[in-house]
């Protein structure tokens, strides 16, 4: 029974070692990602207009965009939607506050 026991004991401090190794992996690696530029856009919306429309466009015209006053911004990443949001002011500049971040699963498929 005790060198069930000892084995046993044995096993687990090897398995929970190599875990820890595998952790200290894991944020080396994200370190690695921690330095890479990523363009980050904030979409008010968007409009389809014909080229005609847009060599008329000059100072003080208007472009309806397809999205209400108040609905979220999309925020993306790359290209990628990540999230959702507001604008904010922040001291004198324009900020955006993050109201709903998309289901990391959502973001893969639509890569």
């Amino acid at each position: 029974m005790q060198d069930e026991t000892e084995t046993s004991t044995e096993e687990n401090e090897q398995n929970e070692t190599e875990t820890q190794k595998s952790e200290r992996a894991s944020v080396e690696n994200l370190r690695v990602l921690e330095n890479i530029d990523v363009r980050l856009t904030v979409e008010v919306g968007n409009a389809e207009i014909k080229i005609r429309d847009l060599l008329r466009l000059n100072e003080g015209s208007i472009v309806e965009l397809d999205r209400l006053a108040g609905d979220p911004l999309d925020i993306l990443v790359n290209g990628t939607m990540i999230a959702q949001g507001e604008v904010v002011m922040v001291g004198e500049r324009f900020g955006v506050r993050f109201t709903e971040i998309v289901d990391p699963e959502k973001r893969v498929e639509s890569i």
